[in-house]
């Protein structure tokens, strides 16, 4: 029987296979490997407190997106976004949960609270903040910005992913040494590639097309809409869309390759290795995933609310290529690639985002905090 040293409850928020639990569980998985005398528990706050209510919840947020994108978006930047550097109370939030988080966290008895999700860490932070709980807190952000829901002032350590992030950290009053920039955390089998990027050395080109697991988003516009040379290869992660899949198989296209979801992450990090860019979305993960292998990374298309403003932060970064124009795509891809100026621009971007990454496992900072 396996004597634990430390208990760590990850709190992520809905049950959709989101960032925010692939996150938690990468984190999960890393630190079971590197100190397994640690345990390691997730538990989710809707389906904790309301039980089947968080079904009816995911499917609303999801149709919401998919239907009206444009009220979402304006929503999302009203609310969390706008005006960022003001403090804001989320009063109905605290009434529908902060009895049920202090519950879970009797219950759970964890020595290290780890939060991939604004919801759960606004709630710890409350509790904080009036004494309730001192034991250590960790934000774990998986988008490459930071808003008003999470809880900032009274959690512990964040764990960012750019250096903006740090600077606006450092503004509200956090001192230096509670932040690191470890980057959107991504599965260990995922391994880091520091080669610069180079012009492919045959003329065709292979490039990945992903829009999340969920398959959500403009992916089959996108499809609809490519015209395929035969001078580019294009493997399309489907994700767990079913549909998506069939409908891609049934074109009989050579050049339109569907792969289902690739669950084995050593898999997916060989299929990384194994092509020129990426075509996707600007989810947190994903583009992690990218950074993480240094590989071109083109922007086809961003979902409302948390993705646009992805995008935004990535273009400043300037480690993405964002291609708004669908029909022209292929000469898009092959004007990037034999433009050195391109690739030299990036190349330098990537590296410096690299560079500014903390040269150490999370598992290891985590140990380290307790």
């Amino acid at each position: 029987m396996t004597i634990y040293s430390k208990k760590i409850l990850f709190l992520p928020f809905l049950n959709i296979p989101s960032g925010h639990h692939q996150v938690a569980d990468s984190l999960k998985h890393e630190i079971e490997l590197n100190e397994p005398r640690m345990k390691c528990e997730k538990a989710e706050i809707l389906s904790y407190s309301y039980g089947k209510i968080e079904a009816l919840v995911s499917g609303f947020y999801l149709k919401w997106i998919h239907l009206f994108p444009s009220l979402y978006n304006w929503i999302y930047q009203q609310s969390v976004y706008k005006n960022i550097e003001q403090p804001k109370k989320f009063r109905l939030y605290e009434l529908l949960f902060l009895a049920q988080m202090k519950q879970l966290i009797k219950e759970k008895q964890p020595d290290c609270v780890i939060c991939t999700h604004a919801l759960p860490s606004y709630m710890l932070n409350v509790m904080k903040e009036k004494g309730i709980i001192n034991i250590p807190v960790i934000n774990v952000y998986t988008d490459f910005f930071i808003h008003s829901f999470w809880g900032i002032n009274h959690i512990d350590y964040h764990f960012v992913s750019s250096p903006n992030m740090k600077e606006l950290l450092k503004k509200k009053g956090i001192p230096e040494q509670q932040i690191w920039i470890t980057g959107i955390p991504v599965h260990h089998e995922i391994k880091p590639d520091t080669k610069p990027l180079h012009k492919p050395h045959s003329s065709f080109l292979s490039i990945m097309v992903t829009g999340g697991n969920l398959g959500v988003g403009a992916m089959e516009d996108l499809l609809n809409n490519l015209k395929t040379s035969g001078k580019i290869k294009f493997y399309v992660l489907c994700g767990k869309n079913n549909l998506l899949y069939r409908k891609v198989k049934r074109l009989n296209n050579q050049y339109l390759i569907p792969l289902k979801f690739i669950t084995c992450r050593k898999e997916m990090n060989e299929l990384y290795d194994s092509i020129d860019g990426i075509l996707t979305k600007p989810g947190g993960v994903t583009i992690s995933e990218c950074l993480r292998k240094r590989k071109p990374t083109f922007i086809y298309h961003a979902l409302p609310g948390q993705e646009v403003i992805n995008l935004d932060q990535l273009q400043k970064l300037g480690v993405v290529f964002y291609l708004n124009n669908w029909r022209d795509l292929e000469s898009q891809l092959f004007t990037f690639f034999d433009s050195s100026g391109h690739l030299k621009k990036m190349n330098a971007s990537l590296a410096s985002y690299n560079d500014q990454l903390i040269d150490k496992r999370i598992s290891e900072l985590i140990k380290q905090i307790l």
